[in-house]
């Protein structure tokens, strides 16, 4: 898993560049943020590893297009969605991209803006 999470944290770096890593000990988890303004950034992304798999997370998961359905959560988490990641069972680093480029789009939109998505999404 180690190995995984590794390569998970190069795939970031390499489709954000200005992704700031922080590591969340009282998560378990290391969490990615982006700069917003000079004083303020938004939490976008986190690795978890756990025993048996890696967990790429987005925080705004559930407001976020996923035509490709990869992200998983829906009906365990009211917000967040995430992709689990084995030996066996690897996603490609683009499709991992655009993830994460898409959960910077939409953890960086005004909360109007998320609340407008979401109440979309509830009316269908």
């Amino acid at each position: 898993m180690r190995d995984i999470g590794e390569w998970l944290r190069g795939v970031v770096r390499r489709a954000v560049p200005g992704a700031m890593e922080r590591v969340r000990p009282g998560w378990r988890l290391i969490g990615y943020d982006v700069p917003v303004t000079v004083t303020r950034s938004a939490y976008f992304a986190y690795i978890a590893a756990e025993p048996i798999h890696v967990h790429l997370g987005f925080e705004h998961g559930v407001l976020m297009a996923d035509p490709r359905g990869l992200l998983e959560g829906a009906g365990i988490t009211k917000q967040t969605r995430w992709v689990t990641l084995t030996p066996s069972s690897m996603l490609p680093e683009d499709q991992l991209a655009e993830l994460l480029r898409e959960g910077v789009r939409v953890a960086t939109l005004s909360r109007g803006e998320r609340v407008a998505i979401a109440m979309a999404h509830d009316a269908r």
